[in-house]
């Protein structure tokens, strides 16, 4: 039987329905998982994706671009498949995409993570015969402890950060961290939280979509003598080393992501604090949710593909590498504008 979604030079297609799902160029039909610029780009002659992130989807491609919002859940026909969007629990408005075809079900997970959060639905399994999978963090040696404990960590620090009297600056991703630090940090007090200008649209568009964070006001709001001790500022990775940060002296610099539960990143990056927190699903919970689908074929993607492989293989699961142009996480040397040094404030 021919596979249902095949990788082309424009990204994964689905010759039965003739649409893309996260074309990395320009195509005529194009299903989006989410807003993150390594899945949503602009050109396209029209666009479909989760409701939710109908807001971050026009940020991101354009507010004059087509875009189709489908509820969760709904059935949609592109030709003789039915495509249908389910929560992915990666970011606001994240969404696998599901298709039928003459009995046979295909999942392209998109990026997922099984972990409470409250800022978007939380991740669905959907039953199917194939499931596309990332493997960003697709090792055993990435394991995340619960997301209270980084919060109350990463408040604890905050505060050590007033005792000393210096800035607590957190590096952390401009979509889906940012939200989420807020978020989880509301539980734990209600002061302001400075944002750099990369970050202060993105957060109004989940305070627009009804999601409670900490109050937050931008940097380049403040007055030019602002004194800056004892305060939290969210900034992207990218903000890092840059004349911006010159302002906050003395200050302590922090970075949330999944790539800090190896210690060696957090030295090379020259961070004083690391929290693993990701917005990715662990090496246990990628395990689940292969065994949860029930899928007996799978293909792997964007990451540590090899040993996940081995793991399904192991188990009578029929798996590969699925070749890609997505990156998952980004690193510190991201280049997107979301996540770069410049302060549009």
């Amino acid at each position: 039987m021919t596979d249902l979604i095949i990788p082309t030079d424009q990204g994964l297609y689905c010759p039965a329905g003739d649409f893309h799902i996260d074309p990395w160029r320009p195509v005529p039909r194009a299903v989006i998982t989410h807003g993150h610029a390594d899945h949503a780009r602009s050109g396209c002659g029209r666009y479909w994706g989760a409701a939710p992130g109908l807001g971050l989807m026009r940020e991101r491609i354009g507010y004059g671009a087509g875009i189709v919002p489908l509820a969760y859940g709904q059935r949609v026909e592109f030709g003789p498949t039915t495509v249908s969007l389910h929560p992915a629990g990666h970011v606001l408005g994240s969404a696998q995409v599901r298709v039928e075809h003459q009995g046979e079900i295909w999942v392209c997970s998109g990026d997922y993570k099984r972990d409470p959060d409250p800022t978007c639905e939380p991740f669905e399994v959907v039953p199917c015969d194939v499931f596309i999978t990332e493997a960003t963090f697709g090792l055993p040696v990435y394991r995340w402890q619960p997301t209270e404990e980084v919060a109350q960590e990463i408040f604890d620090w905050w505060q050590q950060c007033k005792t000393d009297g210096v800035t607590a600056i957190l590096h952390c991703y401009a979509l889906g961290k940012a939200q989420r630090i807020l978020a989880e940090l509301a539980r734990l007090t209600d002061e302001t939280v400075y944002l750099h200008g990369a970050m202060t649209r993105l957060v109004k568009l989940y305070r627009d979509a009804g999601i409670r964070m900490l109050p937050t006001d931008a940097v380049g709001n403040q007055p030019k003598f602002f004194d800056w001790k004892g305060k939290l500022l969210l900034a992207p990775p990218g903000a890092g080393g840059t004349p911006w940060m010159r302002r906050f002296k003395p200050f302590s610099a922090a970075f949330a992501s999944g790539w800090m539960r190896v210690r060696g990143t957090r030295r090379r990056e020259a961070y004083d604090r690391g929290f693993t927190l990701s917005d990715h699903a662990d090496w246990p919970s990628l395990l689940r949710t292969i065994e949860e689908t029930g899928a007996r074929r799978v293909l792997a993607t964007h990451g540590n593909t090899d040993a996940l492989v081995a793991w399904c293989r192991e188990r009578g699961i029929e798996a590969r590498e699925l070749k890609t142009e997505y990156e998952g996480e980004p690193t510190k040397a991201d280049k997107d504008v979301e996540e770069s040094g410049a302060d549009p404030a």
